[in-house]
């Protein structure tokens, strides 16, 4: 199992990318750096629109697919990219959005880690990601994605809803859909044994690589 820091993200040097297109390029190349010929892309929110791009520019790549709270188009509220875009108002943005993250019951601690996370990207990082999220929108291609897709959300989750999930299980002819009860946008801190466990049924169904 691989778990990258994207370009500009985490531990990895770099610019953040100003395009969802650019990110699997680089998810792309870091497979190619690798070795790794093809695999199971997974992703949260903005990585699973990366691994649907992935799945598009790159098919030979992805032999299944995992999305947690995805959409074909992630729009981004204006008054959210013009907050966070402001250096003095960007700390206000980031808790605004992570008011919007979280179901009602989550613990402070999480709700701590990701604020901590945000704030790390910085100002400038974050308005591109949320750019490039705001001009992702593959809704006339989902019907081109022909390989084993795993579809997941938290019932709570508003940003984006269940809407868009259940929106892309009718599109993506192999696809099947999981609601979380009582879990927010952040599925994978809110209940992590629950999608681990998600994720153990979905690639069990799946055959070895030859």
């Amino acid at each position: 199992v691989y778990t990258l820091d994207l370009p500009g993200h985490g531990e990895s040097e770099g610019e953040v990318r100003a395009s969802i297109e650019e990110y699997a390029d680089d998810v792309a190349a870091f497979m190619d750096a690798l070795e790794i010929k093809k695999g199971i892309i997974a992703g949260l929110s903005m990585g699973s629109a990366i691994a649907l791009i992935l799945s598009l520019r790159h098919p030979q790549k992805a032999m299944a697919l995992a999305m947690v709270g995805g959409g074909s188009k992630l729009r981004v509220a204006k008054t959210i990219l013009d907050l966070a875009e402001n250096p003095e108002t960007f700390e206000a943005a980031v808790k605004v959005i992570n008011a919007n993250s979280f179901s009602a019951n989550t613990p402070l601690d999480l709700i701590q880690l990701s604020k901590k996370s945000m704030l790390a990207i910085g100002s400038t990082g974050l308005v591109n990601d949320f750019r490039a999220c705001d001009r992702f929108d593959v809704t006339d291609q989902l019907t081109r994605i022909e390989i084993p897709t795993l579809i997941v959300c938290g019932s709570e989750d508003v940003m984006p809803p269940p809407k868009l999930s259940r929106f892309l299980n009718d599109q993506i002819p192999q696809s099947q859909l999981h609601i979380v009860d009582g879990a927010g946008h952040m599925v994978t801190l809110e209940q992590p044994e629950e999608l681990a466990k998600l994720l153990k049924q979905f690639l069990d169904t799946l055959p070895p690589l030859p």
